[in-house]
């Protein structure tokens, strides 16, 4: 009895190394890693849908600039009638006119927050759009390159990347493979930083 139990033992001592056996080798510890950077700012700003929106984006900060001016005019002119005319009118018109410059600087100081956060709203609803719907298309080109990373980048942030290898940057790739995914009647802008 005592050999049938050491038969067993040694058995369920052999069983973990011969499963092992029919594992497949791990990849090589020293095997060269693929690393690609891509600028996803440049990236949605210049694929053809986000040059198409940063467009639309600027026609509606000039046209906003336009309204923004003319409240200054008026806001300028109240105060330079008040400047002129203030010791000429009556203690009432005065206060009556400083009320008004008070209350056209008031509607310029809101106009100024009101737009640029309508503007702020217009730019991160174009980059959260876009940015959803260009990770697939990262995935696809990393897979297409045989990648194992691609990293973003930051010009702001990060120190150093080697130019003089365009392989490593795929950011023209991820704009090309985007605007096939996701066509736009937007004129063609390069990639290049």
């Amino acid at each position: 009895m005592n050999r049938s139990i050491l038969k067993i033992l040694f058995a369920a001592l052999l069983l973990p190394t011969l499963g092992a056996a029919q594992t497949p080798a791990p990849a090589a510890a020293g095997a060269p890693v693929k690393i690609a950077w891509v600028n996803m700012d440049q990236a949605i700003l210049t694929c053809d849908e986000g040059a198409k929106m940063y467009a639309e984006i600027q026609q509606f900060i000039e046209a906003k600039n336009v309204e923004l001016d003319n409240l200054r005019k008026e806001a300028e002119n109240l105060r330079t009638k008040l400047s002129v005319q203030g010791s000429k009118l009556t203690d009432e018109a005065r206060m009556d006119l400083e009320q008004q410059a008070e209350i056209k600087d008031t509607d310029l100081q809101r106009f100024q927050q009101d737009t640029q956060r309508d503007i702020n709203g217009r730019r991160d609803r174009m980059t959260n759009t876009i940015g959803k719907r260009m990770m697939p298309v990262v995935e696809q080109v990393a897979k297409a390159k045989a990648l194992d990373a691609i990293l973003l980048y930051n010009p702001a942030r990060d120190l150093w990347i080697n130019d003089d290898n365009p392989a490593l940057n795929v950011t023209e790739d991820i704009v090309k493979a985007y605007n096939q995914a996701y066509p736009s009647s937007a004129p063609k802008v390069s990639a290049k930083p």
